[in-house]
């Protein structure tokens, strides 16, 4: 999930750019047609020191802690840094599992790819055509819509975490209240659905949460199962990704973890921090609810990026991305995942996620075979962009 409201959102867009990956969202153009080479700096390894120095000053900003892991050619590096737990300074972990909010969303797309290669669907049918009459209202039609349109935000659907009352009881101090509350997929478009759409269909870009609760249920209605369901059997179990699930309305972290900490406020200087570990995370559902760890996260799209996933065809068209933003052309959006140019000339691809609590990140290099992924344990601060201008772009 990404966004809490339209500042919010855009706040998270601009860290995208600034940093080259997403917490809502983007990625090159001329990567679609292939990986650019890397420089030789990037592509020989280091020590990871300055990726660690600027995880610290994102510590020293402001985020309580901070865990790290890198995979590049069969070496791993990672690392715990700050603290995990305020009450007790018990120090940020190693192998920490978190929230990774919306790098769930190339989890999905990928599922939905599969799905195509195996003549289940096609990504150009219509969103009516699975799912009649869900997507309707304010200007709404399911009839024009398609569902690759849905996995790069070109639908010009609303996205429900922009809606003012969702914010009130997701985004501020009444979420303690409303934390354990569970939310279907068919409620979240439904708030979506009072509001007008931002464009005709194919007409522009705006992420939009409410594309991936409708790609969630449309895997449901062409498998049978669940998009959990479908993410277990397709991702996780055969990566051997042992910490990684969805976890449909359980509000519990498995072992080991950090505390996860928020503000509960558009102030990031707020004084109060709170602890939101715990939340029924069908406030985000197919958008952004998955729990993961650094290691898992770096397999996973080592091997997407790597081509055991998907075939040739449908990686294609998870690479071939749209323009999100006419003032940085450096980073586009593809299939639920983004790749962007860094100032050093690497291109890299990947996803961010931002949930109460929780900031992550995940990327990888174009040939797989050099990905990071870390997470901040505070929702108001920390800069992504300058750990990964350092992984990838430091000596």
């Amino acid at each position: 999930m990404a966004g809490r409201t339209t500042r919010r959102t855009a706040t998270r867009r601009t860290a995208i750019r600034r940093t080259t990956v997403v917490a809502g969202a983007v990625l090159a153009a001329a990567v679609t047609a292939g990986v650019l080479a890397a420089p030789a700096s990037a592509a020989q390894g280091h020590d990871h020191e300055g990726t660690r120095e600027a995880l610290r000053a994102s510590i020293e900003a402001g985020v309580p802690g901070a865990t790290v892991g890198v995979r590049d050619r069969g070496r791993v590096w990672k690392a715990g840094l700050g603290t995990g737990d305020l009450r007790t300074g018990e120090p940020r972990g190693t192998d920490d599992h978190y929230r990774v909010g919306s790098i769930s969303k190339t989890f999905l797309a990928t599922v939905l790819l599969q799905l195509q290669a195996e003549g289940e669907i096609d990504l150009d049918d219509s969103v009516d055509k699975w799912l009649p009459g869900v997507v309707d209202g304010n200007g709404h039609d399911g009839r024009r819509i398609t569902v690759r349109q849905l996995l790069n935000h070109t639908s010009g659907v609303f996205n429900v975490t922009e809606d003012p009352e969702f914010q009130r009881i997701a985004f501020s101090e009444e979420f303690l209240k409303h934390r354990y509350e569970t939310k279907t997929a068919g409620e979240l478009v439904a708030v979506a659905m009072k509001h007008k759409p931002y464009f005709a269909p194919g007409k522009g870009w705006h992420y939009s949460n409410t594309n991936y609760n409708l790609a969630g249920m449309i895997v449901e209605k062409v498998t049978g199962r669940t998009y959990a369901e479908e993410i277990r059997s397709r991702i996780i179990e055969p990566l051997g990704l042992h910490g990684t699930r969805s976890p449909g309305t359980d509000p519990s972290l498995p072992g080991p973890h950090s505390r996860a900490y928020s503000k509960l406020s558009e102030d990031p200087a707020a004084k109060k921090t709170y602890d939101v570990t715990r939340m029924n995370p069908s406030l985000a559902g197919a958008s952004g609810d998955m729990i993961s760890n650094s290691a898992d996260l770096n397999r996973f799209y080592s091997a997407l990026l790597g081509g055991k996933l998907l075939p040739k065809a449908q990686l294609k068209q998870m690479r071939t991305t749209v323009e999100t933003d006419p003032e940085s052309p450096e980073s586009r959006y593809g299939l639920g995942l983004i790749s962007s140019e860094l100032s050093c000339g690497v291109t890299i691809w990947g996803h961010s996620g931002g949930i109460h609590g929780s900031s992550s990140s995940a990327s990888v290099m174009g040939d797989g075979r050099h990905a990071l992924a870390f997470n901040f344990n505070g929702d108001w601060a920390g800069d992504a962009g300058s750990v990964i201008e350092a992984e990838y772009c430091g000596d």
